[in-house]
């Protein structure tokens, strides 16, 4: 068939338009509808923060997937599993703490790229399968890595997007969610396949090519050639922050007096709330193989599976999370998604069949999939002015938390039945629940005192 030159010129139009729309939409999901001017130059920086973000969702549970056959190979028992996690989490926790020191140093960009290289190391070395003490040293230093990249870019999106922080940052989680689903997949065929030590092979691989991407496609307009400039055009768009100034180290704004102790209050029970979340969270995506493979009589390779479940119900809602606490407000939809998460762990613990486990891991996961990003978010707009150090503080208390209940799972799995753990998971969600509702009263508390005696800020 001949086409005519007006035909095949129209085609061609149509074909490019249809291109220009394709990559209109993904552009508009990644900068979270903002305005065109402001969207081109964020989306370079939202697509890094996102391949960074799905680098550490898969570093950060490639331990868990692979647990129960690298128990088994070294011989050792699951506190000793539980005390690598620790390391790994306190190594993050030290990470997280150091990076605005740090930060003034080296600047974001050397700080960033030293921290994808130096994670991309420590998983090959996890690869080689040292020692059982070397795997315990180089935890750390994995975890060091983990944090520094994890506080920085969640500082950088939450300061740079403003009023939108709440859709960036539930993309960025997004991405974190899908490291985490995939993670499982490959752990499960590498352990079919006698290969389970490949697993950190990937995430190694998946370090050095977010380090390449970084390295070249750093967005020098936003943030300076060493990071340092401030946060793009953060400040025209309700995103202004003073600790992202260039060559800031003292938090923007100061409170005293009355007003000082109840941000010091709110910021404290949002802490708390990071500690005990992310604590559960990560004990149970770490556990629940092995709480199968003990109780229920899964496969290894089966009960490494079962995390999909949470995890694809936490990549889903994480799609929606950010649209849903702009229309109900973050603090209900931290309250709403506590609640819900403690449900689903009451049945699990009331009943334990393999079916419930997974329907409810399910729910759990979609219930539980913006309370990380959402948290962040209303905290900083609760105590305002302050985002690098509050989110350094808030992640590091999540690692503190990930770091020790873990240990305290494996230990109730050592020594009690599995349907102890189970009822401590409950008992942390039911926490979870209280923490929230005196986060709420204190935010209204300080918002309307706020509000009344402006000059408290100063």
């Amino acid at each position: 068939m001949v086409y005519s030159k007006e035909t095949i010129r129209r085609r061609g139009f149509d074909m490019i338009e249809s291109q220009a729309n394709l990559y209109g939409r993904l552009h508009g999901w990644l900068d979270g509808g903002a305005g065109e001017e402001y969207g081109i130059k964020m989306s370079r920086l939202i697509f890094l923060g996102c391949m960074a973000y799905l680098t550490i969702g898969l570093g950060q549970l490639v331990v868990g997937s692979v647990l129960e056959p690298m128990v088994h190979a070294y011989g050792v028992q699951y506190g000793d599993g539980g005390q690598l996690v620790m390391n790994q989490f306190l190594g993050g926790l030290a990470g997280t703490m150091a990076a605005p020191l740090l930060i003034g140093r080296i600047g974001r960009r050397g700080l960033l790229l030293a921290s994808f290289l130096g994670m991309a190391m420590m998983e090959f070395i996890y690869m080689t399968q040292p020692e059982w003490g070397a795997m315990l040293a180089v935890a750390p230093l994995t975890g060091f890595c983990f944090g520094i990249i994890e506080a920085l870019i969640g500082s950088l999106i939450i300061s740079a997007t403003g009023e939108r922080a709440n859709v960036a940052m539930s993309r960025l989680e997004t991405f974190f969610g899908l490291g985490a689903l995939i993670i499982p997949f490959a752990g499960a065929a590498l352990i079919e396949a006698g290969q389970w030590k490949l697993a950190f092979g990937i995430v190694g691989a998946l370090a050095a090519v977010t380090f390449v991407l970084w390295l070249t496609l750093w967005p020098t307009e936003l943030l300076g050639a060493r990071g340092d400039a401030h946060a793009g055009d953060g400040a025209g768009h309700g995103g202004g922050d003073a600790s992202l100034a260039p060559g800031s180290s003292t938090p923007g704004r100061r409170w005293s007096g009355r007003a000082g102790r109840r941000y010091g209050l709110l910021l404290g029970c949002c802490a708390l709330f990071f500690v005990v979340y992310v604590g559960m969270e990560m004990s149970f995506v770490h556990y629940l193989p092995s709480m199968l493979v003990q109780e229920n009589g899964l496969s290894d390779a089966s009960a490494a599976l079962s995390i999909s479940a949470f995890w694809v119900a936490m990549t889903l809602g994480r799609l929606i999370s950010g649209q849903l606490a702009d229309r109900i407000g973050g603090g209900m939809y931290l309250l709403l998604g506590s609640a819900l998460g403690a449900a689903c762990f009451l049945v699990m613990a009331l009943s334990g069949g393999t079916t419930e486990m997974f329907v409810f891991s399910f729910i759990a996961g979609f219930a539980f999939s913006g309370l990380f990003a959402i948290g962040l978010v209303f905290t900083n707009r609760a105590v305002p002015g302050v985002t690098e150090r509050t989110t350094s503080l808030l992640i590091a208390c999540g690692l503190l938390g990930g770091a020790i209940m873990p240990k305290l799972i494996g230990w109730a799995l050592d020594q009690y039945a599995v349907s102890t753990s189970r009822w401590l998971f409950f008992t942390f969600s039911a926490a979870m629940i209280a923490i929230v509702l005196a986060a709420l009263a204190l935010a209204r508390r300080t918002s309307r005192s706020h509000t009344s005696s402006p000059s408290t800020a100063q």
